[in-house]
């Protein structure tokens, strides 16, 4: 044979060793005879034993596309599983690590955009999560495609072999984002809090609106950019049987709502102390997710409850991280993360107090609906 047709195994602990014909610790297969060899035991003078490792050992990873995606999955089927994952992150049973973020600056090209990996482990569940989203590309819209994309890529948690890969293009990060903003009213509010103001009216107002729907029932108020919040009542309302209203301005729209969902792509805060209701209120923010977003202004996260869904992330990316660098704030004032409240080891709401939920998006709800869109879809 020529030596086109060998493999060199280098074998271990001598790390220093030259890869050569002569040299003791190296043994030469035939590339043909390796197949053969997958289960026998090769024997040398510095091996006791080895086996060789098979070329294919896994199934390949099911590829589930949008349409699939979205035909199967709703936010109901998210709320479950996402509240279970913030009781388990408060009792320190997932693996979160801090997610990472790529900026795409504008050239004649490309962007401007921005990208996000998030991914976690909830302890003893059969499968973790890694997901990649971009957001922001808004020169898409002269393209006629979405600002943002992703894929969510769930693994066995037995032998870490890829389950599926799902071509969600954000529809699952905002059904677990919508769940969150469910949790936080089920958990952060009074049951007679019954007028749901939301700020920003695209897709995630849309799942926080259906999610909010699966907690109770309520008057719909809506502020959005461009004419965006007439489109916005009209469709909510069809879908859910609940009246929506369009307001001119987010001030009309603090003075009458109990509760306000934020969901805004932009760096300017989005509401004041002063236009909020004196009877108790409940901000659920959910636009910053990285470091040039804010909507909260910082007086209105000093004057009551100020909870996380993670304050490692949200002193990084959400909305403590401005009253941080100015000095008003630090991790002490955080009040609770979301899923001490949840799991019923610090109370929620107990009176006429401003509550803020800053949600940023935890790789624990990455989990949580990895997981579930696994059982739901893998069975088709």
């Amino acid at each position: 044979f020529d030596n086109d047709h060998f493999v060199a195994c280098r074998v271990l602990p001598f790390p220093k060793k030259y890869f050569s014909p002569s040299d003791h610790n190296i043994i030469y297969l035939s590339a043909t005879m390796l197949s053969s060899v997958t289960r026998n035991v090769i024997r040398s003078k510095n091996i006791v034993s080895m086996t060789a490792r098979a070329m294919s050992g896994v199934p390949p990873a099911r590829l589930f596309d949008y349409e699939t995606i979205k035909a199967n999955l709703t936010v109901a089927d998210a709320i479950d599983s996402v509240e279970g994952a913030f009781a388990a992150l408060a009792q320190g049973k997932v693996d979160v690590p801090m997610p990472m973020h790529i900026t795409v600056n504008e050239s004649a090209n490309t962007g401007p955009g921005d990208c996000h990996i998030k991914g976690g482990y909830i302890d003893s569940t059969p499968t973790f999560t890694v997901k990649l989203a971009t957001v922001s590309f808004y020169k898409n819209a002269s393209k006629g495609i979405p600002p943002g994309s992703g894929v969510f890529c769930v693994v066995s948690a037995e032998n870490g072999a890829p389950l599926g890969i799902f071509q969600e293009n954000r529809y699952m990060t905002d059904l677990r984002t919508g769940a969150a903003g469910a949790i936080a009213l089920k958990h952060c509010s009074s049951p007679d809090h019954d007028t749901i103001g939301f700020i920003g009216c695209g897709a995630i107002a849309r799942n926080m609106a259906r999610a909010s729907a699966a907690v109770r029932p309520f008057k719909g108020v809506a502020y959005g950019f461009a004419g965006t919040a007439d489109a916005f009542c009209k469709d909510m309302e069809e879908e859910l049987g609940m009246p929506f209203t369009a307001v001119e301005t987010a001030e009309d729209l603090c003075g009458k709502s109990d509760v306000i969902f934020t969901q805004t792509p932009g760096s300017e805060t989005v509401l004041e102390l002063g236009w909020l209701k004196k009877t108790g209120v409940t901000i659920i923010a959910s636009g910053s997710d990285q470091p040039t977003k804010n909507e909260i202004p910082i007086d209105v996260l000093k004057a009551g409850k100020y909870v996380s869904d993670l304050t490692k992330q949200t002193s990084k990316v959400g909305e403590l991280r401005v009253a941080l660098q100015a000095g008003e704030m630090t991790e002490d004032d955080v009040y609770a993360e979301l899923g001490e409240i949840v799991a019923g080891s610090k109370p929620g709401r107990e009176g006429d107090e401003i509550i803020v939920v800053d949600l940023t998006g935890t790789g624990a709800q990455d989990a949580a609906i990895g997981q579930v869109a696994w059982d739901k879809l893998s069975k088709l």
